[in-house]
């Protein structure tokens, strides 16, 4: 079993490095051409030196047609559409790689091993044609590697760019949520300070712990459910001190949150809007309704407030942080989540569930 591994591991070192040094996998690529063609001509009459040697005779004439196709036909002419110079280049270097090899072939193969196919014309067109035949049955073997080489590298291509920029634009709703929040924030400290509070310099000490969270926290692509729900613990705590007994906040935390992960500042706009549109003076009493519940599988918020009859919520009055948070949703969960929002005449109710993978 110890040497299989060995062995494996030196196969696994030799690929390593032909896919690293681009000469030594060009060579492998032509020996191991030689030598399949050497075999299998040569099981016919078990010249096998012979058929190696027949096999060396033509090979400079496939390399050099091949890599004339490779890297001049190819990216120049076929990959730019430019058909009608690809079709008299191709033609020109089929013949011109024919000619060569019936060259070859009358007078070099022919008086070696096979003297009575010597027929006195050496620009046999028939023959001709049959050397083209040879030559391109590498040179389409090599053609389709390349091909499939520059699929394989657009694809990647695509799929950074494509990476890059959702990054991009997670980023830039990202930023346009923090200065939301801190705008919101300063003006329930503003409030606060106008009302000569108490509460003001424990809302100050509040803020700067939602401020570090922010900056030095919050900047992986997903954070501890945990620690997101102590920043809205404290952003709740800051709303009640600024509205007081005018506010009825209750918030339930159900399952466990421990070692489970979830995007930054993803339930943050949920909570936010509440607040903005959940108070309202011509009500009574406001009320919010914060109710999170982590299974095994998902985390379920369901959040409710207060809505005055007269108050409407509209799609275009929800504000940066309601259509911001949708987008980042679409784009970090897609189909691993479910956003449903009931808006009635006296109260307004998010249920969001987002599928979870703990960490053990």
């Amino acid at each position: 079993m110890a040497r299989i591994f060995v062995r494996m591991g030196k196969l696994e070192s030799i690929i390593r490095f032909l896919f690293q040094h681009r000469w030594a996998s060009h060579i492998f690529f032509w020996l191991s051409y030689v030598c399949f063609y050497a075999v299998l001509w040569g099981s016919y009459d078990e010249q096998y030196l012979m058929s190696f040697n027949v096999q060396l005779m033509f090979l400079p004439v496939k390399i050099l047609v091949t890599y004339y196709t490779l890297y001049i036909l190819l990216p120049k002419y076929i990959l730019r559409g430019r058909w009608l110079p690809f079709i008299f280049l191709f033609i020109a270097s089929s013949f011109t790689g024919g000619t060569i090899y019936r060259l070859i072939a009358y007078y070099i193969e022919y008086p070696l091993y096979y003297p009575e196919y010597i027929d006195g014309n050496p620009l046999n067109f028939y023959k001709i044609i049959k050397g083209i035949l040879g030559i391109y049955t590498v040179v389409f073997l090599a053609l389709v590697i390349k091909l499939l080489k520059y699929w394989y590298q657009s694809q990647q291509d695509r799929q950074i760019l494509a990476h890059e920029k959702l990054d991009a634009e997670l980023k830039f709703l990202k930023t346009q949520i923090h200065p939301h929040f801190l705008f919101n924030t300063l003006n329930n400290l503003y409030a606060l300070t106008l009302k000569k509070s108490d509460y003001a310099p424990e809302v100050v000490l509040k803020l700067s712990d939602l401020i570090n969270y922010m900056l030095y926290e919050c900047n992986a692509p997903k954070v501890l459910l945990d620690n997101e729900l102590n920043f809205i613990k404290n952003y709740i705590e800051i709303e009640q001190m600024r509205h007081g007994d005018d506010l009825d906040i209750k918030a339930m935390i159900n399952g466990d949150s421990t070692n489970v992960y979830i995007a930054p500042m993803i339930l943050l706009p949920f909570v936010e809007n509440s607040f903005k549109h959940g108070i309202n003076e011509e009500l009574n009493k406001s009320w919010i309704d914060f109710d999170l519940t982590v299974t095994d599988h998902e985390m379920i918020l369901k959040l409710a407030n207060s809505k005055s009859q007269t108050q409407q919520l509209r799609q275009g009055t929800q504000g940066i942080g309601l259509k911001n948070v949708k987008r980042r949703l679409e784009l970090l969960y897609k189909n691993d989540y479910h956003l449903h929002i009931d808006d009635q005449p006296g109260s307004y109710t998010v249920v969001l569930r987002i599928a979870l993978k703990k960490v053990q």
